[in-house]
């Protein structure tokens, strides 16, 4: 197993991610406790002994069994990670309660990683106010050693983690981002790399395989791959990936079966960087598969001098496209709710003004529409 340093601990390259554990798949409370177990122990025999669970995986049992499967090796021979659930706005102000809650869940006295759950444009308002005191509670728990590492996980825009970290970034030892080479340009997650790393922020990686997408390619994309590295399976093309990005120390992998376990501990035996070339055709690949029906938008922002209404065009271009791409899900809700009803898609008064500068000749109006249509704005 592959290791790297975090300050005066040496991490695996390879977490185990407790979302998608076997048996009721994501979102699913009826968690197939046998094999998970297994799992476990394979996983500590191989030196996988990172844990990354949180108050909402599989309806709040994640921690559950986690704890409880846990509790028989010594503490200190792994390291466990969860988050303060700020993704759910009502819980704001019980941050103390949560926390006890979860200690007790996981069986545990400290938390080796801990996290503000999913810092979004949802949340950054509520994460930033200090009458809740979610900040100001956590550091208190770090300095009594219940939180041994303190971080943030982020889905939200490159200005919503910039924000967050201009208040709290001297304090944040570690970010976890969705980092992949379909999301590399697609979700700016290059630009998120960069700005942790301007930060000095090591790098937690999560959806390593976009939730499996990655995995299902075309014959002739895997015909691509194949013709570079025979000897690779498709996803060991992804985590090789994640290896050559400056600032990465643990990529977590929502593994569900022992096979998937197995294969990707291989990966990690060995360190594994791919060429620019290679990393190429990674690209041109996670081009085809996002430009079907999504929209070339290039964020020159001239839409948006142009719109009455001052509606960030680009932004909703860009949620727009992950909907159209992936059919959306709670994190594309989520932003564009959070969002004043004046600049949602639904405030487009079809004036044609964006159309009539944007270079990429988008029917921007049509997409507003239908935008709203989707989600029922």
């Amino acid at each position: 197993m592959l290791y790297n340093n975090f300050q005066n601990k040496k991490l695996p390259a390879l977490g185990m991610g407790c979302m998608r554990l076997p048996g009721g798949g994501y979102g699913n409370e009826n968690i197939d406790i046998e094999t998970t177990q297994k799992m476990v122990e394979y996983a500590m025999q191989n030196g996988v002994n990172y844990f990354d669970t949180a108050w909402g995986y599989h309806c709040g049992k994640s921690e559950v069994v986690m704890g409880e499967i846990l509790k028989k090796y010594p503490r200190e021979s792994f390291y466990l990670a969860s988050k303060f659930p700020g993704y759910d706005l009502s819980l704001m102000g019980k941050v103390e309660e949560i926390f006890e809650e979860q200690l007790k869940k996981c069986q545990v006295d400290y938390f080796d990683f801990y996290m503000f759950h999913n810092v979004c444009e949802v949340n950054i308002d509520a994460y930033l106010d200090e009458k809740y005191g979610v900040f100001e509670y956590l550091i208190e728990q770090k300095k009594n050693g219940r939180i041994k590492h303190l971080g943030f996980s982020a889905h939200g825009a490159l200005d919503v983690m910039q924000r967050f970290l201009e208040k709290y970034g001297k304090d944040m030892e570690f970010c976890q981002i969705q980092l992949n080479w379909l999301d590399w340009h697609f979700q700016k997650a290059d630009e998120k790399v960069d700005l942790l790393n301007s930060y000095n922020i090591p790098i937690w990686v999560m959806e390593p395989l976009r939730g499996g997408s990655l995995v299902k390619l075309t014959e002739n994309q895997e015909a691509q791959l194949k013709s570079l590295r025979p000897e690779f399976s498709v996803p060991k093309w992804a985590f090789c990936f994640l290896q050559g990005i400056k600032g990465v120390t643990v990529t977590l992998s929502g593994m569900s079966t022992f096979e998937q376990l197995q294969e990707n501990i291989e990966t990690y035996n060995n360190i594994i960087t791919l060429s620019d070339d290679e990393r190429d055709v990674l690209f041109s690949i996670a081009k085809e598969k996002t430009s079907k029906n999504t929209l070339p938008c290039t964020s020159c922002q001239y839409c948006v001098t142009h719109c009455p209404q001052e509606i960030n065009i680009p932004r909703i271009i860009e949620l727009y496209n992950e909907q159209i791409y992936s059919g959306g899900g709670f994190l594309v809700n989520m932003a564009v709710n959070s969002l004043p009803d004046d600049k949602k898609p639904s405030a487009c008064l079809e004036c044609h003004a964006c159309e009539a500068v944007c270079p990429q000749n988008i029917k921007i109006s049509e997409m507003m529409s239908d935008f709203s249509e989707k989600l029922k704005l």
